[in-house]
């Protein structure tokens, strides 16, 4: 019984770290994509409503960050916990049992933060999304200004024309 919950702690625990690395990947994404976005903003000409769309979606993608890593610690007490009852626990099935109910209960946490973690990869690819979207604008916006200001230096230079001519 000693050596199941200890392979599956372990299990657990590599589990655990996998999650960890999935989690600081999604954090440095999460976080590459708010610099983008900070800088795109900070470089084009935004309306206010769109820059505050940008700045929810960075909040948002902030508080699922924390969110996962408060989970992630809490695993992590948790694993040290099982770990620790385990080496102190000479109890025989009644322990085993109270550590298997918490091992499924882990395993279901693990999996409701998988999920989490594909949800966060799934909004930073909207972001993602949005930011090419907000790039597409600004550079169509930048040939409408740029046919305005040619649209303006031939009717000036028209009217020059006009007012010699006059």
């Amino acid at each position: 019984d000693r050596d199941t919950d200890k392979k599956r702690i372990e299990e657990l625990q590599e589990e655990n770290m996998v999650l960890e690395i999935a989690q600081k990947q999604s954090m440095n994404e999460s976080a590459h994509l708010v610099w983008e976005l900070e800088q795109l903003s900070k470089s084009s000409d935004l309306a206010d409503s769109e820059k505050s769309f940008v700045f929810e979606l960075n909040e948002c993608a902030s508080s699922r960050i924390l969110k996962l890593e408060k989970d992630n610690q809490s695993l992590q007490n948790t694993i040290q916990e099982l770990r620790d009852a385990s080496l102190t626990s000479r109890e025989s099935s009644l322990k085993f049992v109270e550590l298997e109910k918490e091992n499924q209960q882990l395993s279901k946490k693990i999996e409701k933060l998988q999920n989490q973690i594909e949800k966060e990869k799934q909004s930073n690819q909207d972001l993602e999304t949005l930011r090419e979207e907000l790039i597409k604008d600004k550079e169509q916006l930048q040939v409408v200004m740029e046919t305005l200001e040619a649209d303006k230096e031939r009717q000036i230079k028209d009217l020059k024309q006009e007012n010699d001519h006059l």
